[in-house]
């Protein structure tokens, strides 16, 4: 009798181990794909069904890479209770030194490239400094920085420098070569690539539902793992499908840009989620007088911190600089509220210690989204930032909320 009624108390939350248990548990971050997927039905239709063309979809990415590069830096400097109003303005300064270089000094694209990322992890180690050991607030070290940096911006740049490379103006326009030539319309290495993403994320799930398992732990119900899988498989397949239809009779398939993208979300995932400096991160936001105690050396968490941020915005500036094929003093405007709006409606915590870089780039999507039907649909530019505005307002507010009710 005593060691049925010990069994029981473990058996007692079993809605917790269904799988509508396990969304109701998971309810912010799949409500947030849930609401992506909204917003995009959505623009499909007000712009009849001009959203989701394949050369308009690729469109999207390059447009609005340079928003899901910054948030990836910002979602690290928010969850750690800072903030980088900065980013823009770097993004002018360095795109106007990597321009001058390859115009004026006729250095090589690589080599211009290469002392643009130098420099913003330059700019990140200044900015890094001031905060981690001067001890300013990043919020005033960064807003120094953004008008320090669009002033210099500003002197160096002058009204433009136009790029004529067509190899660095292919970053962001080019695709990858299609080694595999088209299959009928679809680009064969797409199509391959696509296959092999779904095997892969078919692999970790069944693999994590496996170490969960040898933990000792009860994993998430089987029928879960399943309908994360065939859910990814279809968006997975759509915009396998989309991609190897995209191009022109030139080239088509995976732009370079989706690349750098792709790249750049594994590298820093892996950072926050797999290594000590992703812990201590964490830690910090969550608790910096703890994570002090603990023996966390703060100050060199937030030292790094900035020189991420520096890096991808530099990233973000070559980016950008290819795309427009052009540095202007006033390029970058804004970008600092696209990128940390797109970690707000991700899910990244106000108060810091939660976030994550894949919820960060499903808030860029958004707004990618956003940007990308509203012009389609000729809208203008003031409504499409008041439209911004109470996108992120509605998010924060839902985060707000949310946290009061579970007090």
């Amino acid at each position: 009798m005593s060691a049925t009624n010990a069994a029981a108390p473990a058996r007692k939350p079993a809605k917790k181990d269904s799988v509508l248990g396990t969304l109701a548990n998971n309810s912010k971050q799949y409500g947030i794909v849930g609401a992506l997927v909204v917003i995009v039905l959505v623009f499909e239709i007000l712009t009849k069904g001009v959203l989701l063309k394949p050369n308009s979809f690729v469109s999207l990415i390059q447009q609005n890479a340079y928003v899901i590069i910054l948030a990836i830096g910002m979602v690290m400097v928010i969850i750690a209770t800072h903030i980088d109003l900065s980013v823009g303005s770097i993004v002018a300064f360095v795109g106007g030194v990597c321009a001058i270089l390859m115009e004026r000094q006729g250095v090589n694209w690589m080599l211009a490239i290469l002392v643009a990322l130098v420099v913003g992890l330059i700019i990140g180690c200044w900015q890094g400094f001031w905060v981690a050991y001067v001890g300013i607030p990043g919020f005033i070290t960064t807003l120094a920085g953004m008008l320090i940096f669009r002033g210099l911006a500003t002197v160096i740049v002058g009204e433009s420098v136009p790029v004529t490379s067509p190899e660095f103006r292919g970053i962001a326009r080019n695709y990858l070569p299609q080694l595999l030539g088209w299959w009928g319309p679809f680009d064969g290495l797409t199509i391959v690539v696509g296959l092999a993403c779904i095997a892969l994320f078919a692999w970790s799930q069944l693999r994590r539902r496996t170490k969960v398992a040898k933990a000792g732990l009860v994993p998430e119900p089987m029928a879960m793992t399943v309908i994360k899988i065939v859910v990814a498989t279809l968006l997975i397949g759509f915009v396998t499908y989309l991609l190897a239809m995209s191009g022109n009779a030139d080239q088509g398939g995976i732009p370079i840009m989706l690349v750098i993208l792709a790249v750049l979300v594994f590298v820093y995932n892996f950072i926050l989620t797999k290594t000590v400096f992703g812990r201590h991160v964490y830690a910090v936001g969550g608790n910096r007088k703890a994570a002090i105690l603990s023996g966390i050396n703060t100050r060199r968490v937030d030292f790094t911190l900035f020189v991420h941020m520096g890096f991808l915005s530099a990233v973000a500036a070559v980016c950008v600089l290819s795309r427009l094929s052009s540095a202007t003093a006033q390029a970058g405007m804004e970008f600092e509220m696209d990128a940390i709006a797109s970690c707000f409606i991700g899910g990244t915590a106000v108060t810091g210690g939660v976030g994550t870089i894949p919820g960060a780039v499903v808030g860029a999507l958004v707004m990618g989204v956003i940007n990308q039907g509203l012009s389609i649909m000729g809208v203008d530019t003031a409504v499409v930032k008041t439209i911004k505005g109470l996108v992120l307002l509605g998010a924060v507010a839902v985060d707000i909320l949310s946290k009061r009710k579970k007090g």
